[in-house]
């Protein structure tokens, strides 16, 4: 996998601060994309066990809430293969840091057996992220006030309740001036 961008101390991509990995790799292009530089798959720098490292550190301060995955999409086959054990990494050495992923996948594709981005991958994938940005990006429907998406299509997905209840649960972090639910950052 290669990957685009690193930005440590990321305000725009989630929650509190954050580092923001951009990953290289997108089958959607979707037009009016804001990085379509990152489709191309061989675009940027590979991933190494040094950029894991390197994004770990980063991670470690207390100032810092989380992880945001973007693109590209994280959710391509080939992105999941090298981003689930680096998630995994994560969640054990910096348990108390959130992940968000943006991607123009919908869940429900994710999910669904034989869909294109779904791989052996994707389900500890998906347990392992706090918020799901899914959709693709459609500029019929762009809208700059909606928190952390571009278009109204887009969905900020609360996955740990998603995923426990069955059913869809959207994060209030999407609506304007949402709070975080109990036990959340």
């Amino acid at each position: 996998m290669n990957y685009g961008a690193i930005k440590n101390c990321d305000i725009a991509n989630g929650i509190g601060v954050r580092v923001s990995l951009f990953v290289s790799g997108c089958r959607n292009h979707c037009p009016g994309c804001f990085q379509p530089e990152t489709w191309a798959f061989d675009y940027g720098q590979p991933f190494t066990g040094e950029t894991e490292r390197e994004l770990l550190d980063m991670l470690r301060p207390d100032y810092i809430t989380g992880l945001s995955l973007l693109g590209g999409d994280p959710f391509e086959p080939e992105n999941q293969r090298v981003l689930l054990p680096f998630l995994r990494r994560l969640k054990q050495e910096l348990p108390g840091k959130t992940v968000w992923a943006y991607s123009g996948y919908t869940l429900e594709e994710l999910r669904k057996e034989g869909s294109h981005p779904r791989c052996e991958c994707t389900d500890e994938m998906l347990s392992l992220i706090d918020i799901l940005v899914d959709g693709r990006f459609i500029q019929a429907q762009k809208d700059i006030s909606l928190r952390f998406r571009g278009s109204r299509n887009q969905r900020v997905i609360d996955l740990p309740e998603t995923l426990r209840s069955g059913e869809i649960v959207l994060s209030p972090y999407g609506e304007k001036g949402g709070k975080p639910g109990p036990g959340r950052r």
